[in-house]
């Protein structure tokens, strides 16, 4: 995001995937590296709206069918407002298993309007321009698209696993 910024004026919109390396707590949904697709939307007016109904219809795709979806607070130091997305868990169906923590909502995303500060450091006026960006994980994607129930599968290297997509 801060490349594209820099590269280009606005108004703009780009996509850049990318390997995370973070200090995590694993679990059946979270690893401590993975990889991220992020996004972002700079013109002139953005709304949170067009936000939720980007994503809405992005993961209706990309699991090929209709995803019931729910923003909520969320901190993240780049973007205010921040929201957190959830998708409603497509391994239980919202009963409740290790991957959503008996929850029913699995949180897929952050995303949110881009800080004013984040523009200025990009030689961007946040008096005329404004943001929204958000960043996935795809391993995350490809779990609850497939069905994985456990997210340390995806890096395990065991073939066995890998088989079963062949």
């Amino acid at each position: 995001q801060v490349r594209g910024m820099q590269r280009m004026r606005p108004p703009f919109k780009i996509i850049g995937p990318g390997k995370v390396f973070r200090s995590e707590r694993l679990d059946a949904s979270h690893e401590g590296t993975f990889h991220q697709l992020e996004g972002m939307m700079v013109d002139r007016d953005i709304k949170v709206a067009p936000l939720s109904y980007f994503l809405k219809e992005l993961l209706s795709q990309v699991y090929r069918r209709e995803i019931e979806i729910r923003l909520r607070p969320g901190f993240f130091p780049f973007v205010e407002p921040g929201f957190e997305l959830d998708i409603a868990c497509l391994l239980c169906e919202g009963k409740g298993c290790k991957v959503c923590k008996n929850l029913g909502w699995v949180e897929l995303l952050g995303c949110g309007m881009v800080h004013p500060n984040v523009l200025r450091h990009g030689n961007i006026d946040p008096d005329e321009w404004s943001g929204l960006a958000f960043g996935m994980g795809l391993d995350r994607l490809v779990m609850s698209r497939f069905g994985i129930d456990d997210i340390l599968l995806i890096h395990s290297a065991d073939l066995r696993f890998f088989r079963q997509f062949v």
